[in-house]
């Protein structure tokens, strides 16, 4: 089977600040479909954008009372479809960089991507990986995950790690307002009724709140991270 997967972060820059005493999250998220059915996903969230007249760039943070419906239908179609969801939940005062990965914290930022990605691959299928477009310290970052993933899953096939602008993405400015959503959630956050109620759909569907759940959750599976290893 050919998966695709596209992947998107929220607040990255608080690894610039791990190990801080900061109560916040940083997030990395996944969105893993069929690679026959990119295209139809497409024209789905793109008839989306047509009912709803919205033509630019979607993502957590543009969630408002103009475009809630908007926003409201790409959590009905996710929830509707063979699309499944797997993020990392990194709280900044358990990072630590300078233990653990050398003081590089863009090297820490890609192991954690790793571990987003590693548990999801299965032997025999090919992955093809997207991620937002960002600037590296390091040029070689995505090139390095690749061959750690291949290594690790040596009976599948990494076919690609690449990476894309995401304002050209649908797939990954939905992983955009999903990881926004949970970010929105484990922040504690009420200063929008919109993102209220675009995480109370994500909730009303899920049958229960956002939260940590099982290793073995398929549709929606959110992995917060406590040092020292568990789920």
């Amino acid at each position: 089977m050919n998966i695709e997967v596209y992947c998107d972060e929220s607040r990255q820059e608080y690894f610039a600040r791990a190990g801080e005493p900061l109560d916040g999250f940083t997030l990395i998220g996944s969105l893993w479909i069929e690679a026959e059915r990119r295209r139809t996903y497409n024209e789905q969230i793109n008839r989306l954008r047509e009912k709803h007249s919205y033509r630019h760039e979607f993502k957590w943070n543009k969630v408002a009372p103009a475009n809630l419906h908007f926003y409201l239908d790409l959590i009905k179609l996710f929830f509707a479809e063979e699309m499944r969801f797997r993020c990392i939940v990194l709280p900044v005062r358990d990072l630590n960089a300078v233990v653990f990965h050398g003081a590089d914290c863009e090297l820490m930022f890609y192991k954690f991507y790793y571990q987003v990605l590693h548990h999801w691959i299965l032997d025999d299928n090919e992955y093809r990986v997207f991620v937002d477009s960002k600037t590296n310290r390091v040029h070689n970052r995505l090139r390095v995950l690749k061959q750690c993933l291949q290594q690790a899953n040596r009976l599948a096939i990494i076919q690609d790690v690449q990476a894309l602008p995401s304002h050209q993405v649908n797939l990954i400015q939905l992983v955009d307002v999903l990881i926004g959503a949970i970010g929105y959630k484990f922040h504690r956050e009420r200063n929008s009724t919109s993102k209220v109620e675009v995480l109370s759909e994500i909730e009303r569907r899920l049958g229960h709140a956002v939260a940590a759940t099982s290793r073995g959750e398929q549709k929606f599976n959110i992995f917060h991270f406590q040092p020292g290893g568990g789920w």
